[in-house]
């Protein structure tokens, strides 16, 4: 673990500190959160559904306990669009349970239990993809649908994170008629080639964008060179979920990507697809929650304000540490009036990462999620 940090005892919401929870569930923090049914969903065994042809099998995950607060939800777009079954059950509680402080408490968490799995991208998966990408590159105004596109024809490398049951349905009914797979979609994970895709009009709205945020003059030149000479050997490394994602599972969500990296510099039909499989570094941009100022006066009974940079996905501080080089940039996210993100501003992190260091990620990824 990066020394400095802080480990919260277990929580629903492992590998955030109760500070960062109220930042980043806030209605203006701008990350979105992952909706769950209030039913109990039963363990369904997708261990033996068959491999797609062109990659090796994925392994189902096993299913994870969440305790979710029944507190409101932000009101992110992300929300509005996946929302769909929410409403349902609270509204009936009567002014009896309201008085009781033992029956509020016990209807302040609920537990459920989820099945994901991990399955190659489809187009079914279009919206789903789509919503988790639609901030990727802030507001800007850029090529979305291409990109979600590239994402998905990759199918040999990348992964998304699905409910099992509710795969496994669609599987069994060849698609069927159910068009919004994207409200069963938690996670996304892959990495793209910047020189295969350079001619893309994605890409070269992505490169565009990041020369733009990049102010350092000295940065902004590896960053060209990284962009343009030495494309074809950069892979851009694309994680997205919602946050209260079950954080055990994104070791495995790094290392199914890595596995198949290097599956397929062996298992690609002619050696130009293998070759561009054969990543020297990765290219990352993430978000970040920044202290506006550096803490001068300490608060003696509030130890979290100490925290200079908050991670929303705690991995990102890894690749940070072990990055080539990084730079930040504002991001033009609205403001809270929340009393606890007043010191705080939003930022974009982008990230220089060498393929050399990539096993030393994922055991310091592995004993993060295991302390």
């Amino acid at each position: 673990m990066p020394a400095g940090r802080k480990r919260p005892a277990p929580s629903p919401f492992a590998g955030f500190s109760p500070f960062a929870r109220s930042l980043l569930f806030s209605p203006a923090s701008g990350f979105s959160r992952l909706p769950l049914t209030n039913a109990a969903k039963p363990h369904q065994d997708t261990a033996g559904m068959p491999p797609p042809p062109p990659k090796r099998a994925k392994q189902a995950e096993p299913s994870s306990d969440m305790e979710e607060e029944e507190e409101e939800r932000p009101s992110s777009d992300a929300d509005e669009e996946l929302s769909g079954s929410d409403g349902d059950g609270d509204s009936d509680s009567s002014p009896e349970c309201s008085s009781s402080d033992d029956d509020d408490a016990s209807q302040e968490m609920e537990t459920v239990q989820a099945d994901f799995a991990f399955f190659d991208p489809k187009p079914a998966d279009f919206h789903g993809v789509r919503l988790l990408l639609k901030t990727y590159l802030d507001s800007k105004p850029w090529d979305l649908t291409g990109f979600v596109d590239l994402v998905l024809e990759q199918t040999t490398v990348g992964t998304v994170v699905k409910m099992a049951e509710d795969e496994d349905e669609d599987g069994e009914a060849n698609g069927g008629d159910k068009s919004d797979d994207d409200g069963d979609l938690f996670g996304l994970i892959t990495v793209l080639n910047l020189g295969r895709y350079g001619e893309n009009r994605c890409i070269k709205d992505l490169k565009e964008y990041l020369l733009a945020v990049c102010g350092d003059k000295d940065t902004k030149e590896k960053l060209k060179s990284l962009l343009e000479d030495k494309a074809s050997t950069v892979g851009l490394l694309v994680c997205r979920r919602f946050v209260n994602f079950p954080y055990e599972m994104v070791p495995k969500m790094y290392d199914s990507l890595f596995d198949e990296v290097s599956w397929a510099t062996e298992d690609e039909p002619t050696q130009e697809l293998q070759d561009s499989f054969r990543f020297k570094q990765y290219l990352l941009l993430v978000r970040i929650l920044e202290r506006k100022t550096p803490p001068k006066q300490k608060a003696k009974n509030n130890k979290d304000e100490d925290e200079p940079v908050i991670y929303p996905k705690l991995e990102d501080e890894i690749f940070r540490e072990l990055s080539s080089w990084s730079f930040t940039f504002p991001i033009r996210a609205e403001q809270s009036a929340q009393q606890e993100l007043k010191n705080y501003k939003e930022m974009g992190l982008v990230m220089c990462v060498k393929a050399d260091v990539i096993p030393k990620f994922r055991k310091k990824l592995e004993a993060l999620v295991s302390e």
